[in-house]
Parts: structure tokens; C-alpha cells; sequence
């Protein structure tokens, strides 16, 4: 998770307790018991397996040129201990081993090259329309949290998902150089142009830290956050409210776990919303994207967040498995998921 801006109190922004949701469409409740099946495959050891693997691709590898960055170094050090590289060839040479097809989208401009990992699984009924599944490859420090639980959502769920069927395709994506101002993300956006097969994105950063402890979460995520940072994240923006809502009642007929829904008012992009809008999903929004963003809240309550501290031993994995297997109801919900 990309942190570029102060932390203002989000007065403009909604959160909405899991028993205050009612979907805007009620949910197709014959859909259910596959959805259940579908979660309950989301397996914990390999989620950890993968961060695990993650986190020694980033620790053997030379950290970033941050001398492309100028004067910025010196406020925020830990832009001099980015690593991407091998994060992103892992993620690709895992992808391929499911037999998807996958490519990588390279741009290269001002200064800065992004290496997009891209597969795809195609729908049944509806190719053209793309469910898009994100999480950021980069990280500082070679972090656990942020953001190899990401990642290793986002391979876990194309393990599990790419052995169903759907009306609609699923992309999986790996976005390069989040942390140095979402460059991939917007990249990629900008190579949409006005095509609108993008129809929903669901991104993820930061999923794995949870703590009991009454005041271990910072409230400024929003009012009245809870003073525990024992929740799921589930935020939207207008565009995506009914999809906020879907999500937290999925959640409320699985009983999975404590889940906050947070809507920012219109594209998100007011300054009431900043912190909002910082991670991948973001530039999403501001091109009018339907896009849900999923998280622990990161810095709202991880105390690893963008230094050395970030490591395996703060990661809670049976609150990150459950937070991956509502996240994979939902996605097989959106994308259509066939009997």
C-alpha cells in the first residue's frame, strides 16, 4: 500500500457496519452452496507457503535504483529498499504452471520501467467482460504483509477459480511499482483507453495482520471504526456501492468473519477520501471503474508498515485465509460462477 499523502479524518466517507448492509440487489441465493465450495478450497498453507516464498524472492535481490527518485530519498528512506523484480517473475512462472496464459506488459517512460504480470481465464458466456483481480508485486523491506498476502491471493484464487467455469473472464494481474505512485496501475489504465471489458476490478493489499487489542486500530480510517484491528476492509466508492454491499452480504450468510464496509462518496478522489484511493484500485476510480479494494488497513494498524518490522511473525493466517475465502465467494459471485 502506496503512502503519499497525510492522514486526514475521512468525514466524506461512510462506513458501514455488516448489519447495516442490505444489498441493492438481493442475492442470488441458489448460488450459495458452490460458492461455499469454492471457499472452502482457499488453503492456508499455501497461501503461507507462497508468502513465504515471496519474501526470500525479495530478500536475494538487490533493491531498486532509488538515485532515479532525486532529493525524495532522503524524507523517505525506504524507497532505497524496493525490490520488485523477482517478485514479478515468480508470480509469472506460478501462473503458467496453471496453464494460463500469461504475458507481460512492459512501458518504459519517465524514467521508470513496469514489468504488469497479465493471465487470463476465459468466461463462457461473456469473454469480453473482465472481472480484473489485482494485488501489487513491489514491496519495501522484503514485507509480508505489504504486500506478498496480496499476491499470494491473488495465486491462490487463480489455483482455486481456474477449476470452475464463468459467464465471465477472469484476469489476474500483478501490478508493478504500486509503491512509487501506483505507476503500473495507471499504466495499465491508460492502455485501456476508453474500452469499457473491464467491467469490475478487485484489488488487494495488505491482508494478513489482525489484532484483538482494544486501540491496536487506528480510527481514522473512518467513523466510527472500531478500536480493533480484528476487521476485513471491504472499500468501495459510489460507483462500486452495490458491490460493497454484495460483499458484506455474502459475508453475513457465510458468517466468515468481521467485515466494514467503507464507501467514498463519487469517484473517491475528494480530500476527505486520500487515503482511500492509495493502492491500485485507485486509478480505477478516477477513470470511472467500477473497482472494490480489500485490505487489513495497513498502516491504520500494521506497526511493519514500510519498515524492517513487516515480517512472517505478524501475519495472522487463519484470519488471512478466511479474509481470502470470502474474497473468492465474491469473485466467483461477480464473475458468474456456472453449476
Amino acid at each position: 500500500m502506496n503512502r503519499s499523502f497525510p492522514r486526514p479524518m475521512l468525514l466524506a466517507a461512510a462506513l458501514l457496519g455488516a448489519s447495516a448492509c442490505t444489498p441493492v440487489t438481493p442475492l442470488d441465493e441458489s448460488k450459495l452452496p458452490v460458492l461455499e465450495e469454492i471457499a472452502s478450497q482457499i488453503d492456508q498453507d499455501r497461501l503461507m507457503g507462497t508468502v513465504t516464498e515471496l519474501v526470500a524472492e525479495h530478500k536475494s535481490e538487490a533493491p531498486f535504483d532509488c538515485t532515479l527518485l532525486g532529493p525524495n530519498t532522503s524524507v523517505y528512506p525506504e524507497l532505497c529498499n524496493l525490490t520488485h523484480q523477482k517478485a514479478g517473475e515468480y508470480m509469472q512462472r506460478r501462473l503458467e504452471q496453471l496453464d494460463l496464459p500469461v504475458r507481460r506488459e512492459v512501458v518504459a517512460k519517465d524514467l521508470l520501467t513496469v514489468s504488469n504480470v497479465i493471465a487470463e481465464y476465459k468466461g463462457e458466456k461473456y469473454p469480453e467482460e473482465v472481472i480484473l483481480i489485482s494485488a501489487h508485486f513491489d514491496v519495501y523491506y522484503a514485507a509480508a504483509d505489504d504486500n506478498s498476502t496480496g499476491v499470494a491471493a491473488v495465486l491462490e484464487l487463480a489455483n482455486v477459480l481456474s477449476r470452475y467455469k464463468f459467464d465471465r473472464t477472469l484476469r489476474f494481474v500483478g501490478f508493478d511499482l504500486e509503491e512509487l505512485g501506483y505507476v503500473g496501475s495507471h499504466r495499465y489504465v491508460e492502455s485501456l483507453g476508453s474500452s469499457k471489458e473491464v467491467v469490475l476490478t478487485v484489488n488487494f493489499d495488505s491482508l494478513g495482520y489482525y489484532n484483538d487489542t482494544p486501540g491496536s486500530q487506528n480510527t481514522s480510517l473512518g467513523l466510527p471504526a472500531p478500536s480493533e484491528a480484528n476487521f476485513l476492509a471491504v472499500i468501495g466508492n459510489d460507483n462500486s456501492l452495490e458491490r460493497v454491499n454484495e460483499f458484506m452480504a455474502l459475508n453475513e450468510s457465510f458468517d466468515t468473519m468481521r467485515t466494514f464496509g467503507v464507501v467514498a462518496s463519487g469517484l473517491g478522489n475528494n480530500p476527505g477520501n486520500a487515503p482511500l484511493l492509495r493502492s491500485d484500485h485507485g486509478p480505477f476510480w478516477l477513470r470511472g471503474h467500477e473497482a472494490v479494494f480489500i485490505s487489513d488497513t495497513a498502516y491504520f494498524r500494521n506497526p511493519g508498515y514500510h519498515n524492517e518490522k513487516d515480517t512472517m511473525d505478524l501475519l495472522n493466517p487463519p484470519m488471512f485465509r478466511k479474509a481470502v475465502q470470502l474474497s473468492a465467494a465474491a469473485i466467483a459471485y461477480w464473475a458468474g460462477v456456472q453449476p
